[in-house]
């Protein structure tokens, strides 16, 4: 390199990297799963038009919220979407932003672990007990879960 800051080639030589234009990188938060969330229930739990409302009530209802880790409730394996919970401080409950299913979770309720994986598109179960940041839904014991009421019986006789 010469001197003048020129390489032997003609050409200008900096040591510095300016880019131009917005910053498009952004530092990943290691304690949001926001995004996440977001993708499963588009693409996954609520995807097509029929649940779009729905959808759309819930992905409000997360905007609105000031938590950063969400965890979506499945009614069980099927990973039928029930709910969104949140952490509750520094608690190990979780408290119901939006959905069908208890107030609170504690960690004795929760029978399965799942990770989103939005390469496939689906729900994973992990072998893991204890919860983390990395889970994304939850399963419930099945006995949590309120049955519906028998409705009064019918008259004999009468038609249906």
């Amino acid at each position: 390199m010469e001197p003048s800051g020129r390489s032997p080639g003609g050409r200008a030589c900096s040591n510095q990297l300016s880019l131009a234009g917005p910053k498009l990188y952004k530092e990943p938060s290691a304690k949001s799963n926001k995004h996440i969330i977001h993708n499963a229930l588009s693409h996954c739990c609520l995807a097509g038009r029929v649940n779009e409302p729905h959808k759309n009530k819930i992905l409000e209802e997360m905007e609105k919220s000031k938590a950063h880790h969400f965890l979506i409730l499945f009614r069980d394996s099927s990973c039928q979407f029930r709910a969104l919970y949140t952490p509750a401080g520094e608690t190990e409950e979780l408290t119901r932003l939006t959905g069908y299913g208890p107030r609170t979770i504690s960690q004795a309720m929760i029978e399965g672990i799942y990770k989103y994986n939005s390469d496939r598109k689906r729900f994973t179960q992990i072998p893991a007990k204890t919860m983390s940041m990395s889970v994304d839904a939850i399963t419930i014991q099945g006995h949590l879960w309120q049955t519906k009421k028998p409705g009064t019986p019918k008259k004999p006789g009468t038609p249906k």
